[in-house]
């Protein structure tokens, strides 16, 4: 791969325009264990800046699951969970639905607020979590397997480095590495170009907020 000209805490510009990415690094990632002492959370990005559990809009974080045991409810929110390490997670809602996550990068979408209790059979597991406020965003997740070209679209995106390592490159920009954890953070992503070097695993990930209402104005 080629040699890379970005580093820790880097933001491309451009003359007149909001920065395209802002790369976050892992190191950076703050742990903070549950309260019920399962487990511990790393925000990566939060939108707003500062939002809590109750005014995001967006939310991307890892989690370190350390006990079986129920997940807390979140009404209106849509979540996608990926796993990413681990050796496995069943997810069962109370309406009988089972999500089977049996290897790392599988994954699973549920509404927040359906009540969903969480085994692990192996033991512990690392899995990174979407979660979008269903009245004000729609999102996905794509798993990006080795090298590729792809075309990113939408009001942001963010690729997560799940496995490896990869040189990520942005239209005619000089390319990005990304280690396991890191984050690049993208904004007005509408047809951009994107090409991946390496053969990590990236997870992509791409949003779109939705119109305000009158309610929300107000």
């Amino acid at each position: 791969m080629s040699k890379p000209q970005h580093d820790a805490g880097d933001t491309a510009t451009v003359p007149g325009r909001p920065p395209r990415y802002t790369l976050i690094r892992a190191a950076a990632l703050q742990a903070r264990p549950w309260k019920n002492g399962g487990g511990v959370t790393r925000e990566i990005a939060v939108f707003p800046e500062g939002a809590g559990m109750d005014d995001f809009v967006w939310r991307v974080s890892l989690a370190d699951v350390a006990a079986a045991g129920p997940f807390s409810r979140f009404p209106g929110v849509d979540r996608t969970l990926v796993l990413l390490s681990g050796d496995g997670m069943v997810l069962q809602q109370d309406d009988g639905t089972r999500h089977a996550l049996r290897r790392p990068l599988e994954l699973a979408a549920f509404a927040g607020e359906t009540p969903i209790d969480a085994t692990l059979p192996g033991g512990a597991t690392r899995d990174f979590n979407l979660m979008l406020r269903r009245d004000a965003a729609r999102g996905r997740v794509e798993v990006w397997q080795g090298a590729g070209r792809h075309v990113l679209d939408g009001d942001l995106a963010l690729l997560f480095c799940a496995q490896g390592r990869v040189e990520v490159s942005l239209g005619d920009d000089a390319p990005i590495a990304l280690e396991a954890d890191d984050t690049l953070r993208l904004v007005t992503t509408a047809a951009l170009a994107c090409r991946v070097e390496g053969d990590g695993a990236l997870l992509a990930v791409s949003i779109r907020l939705l119109p305000l209402t009158p309610s929300d104005r107000s």
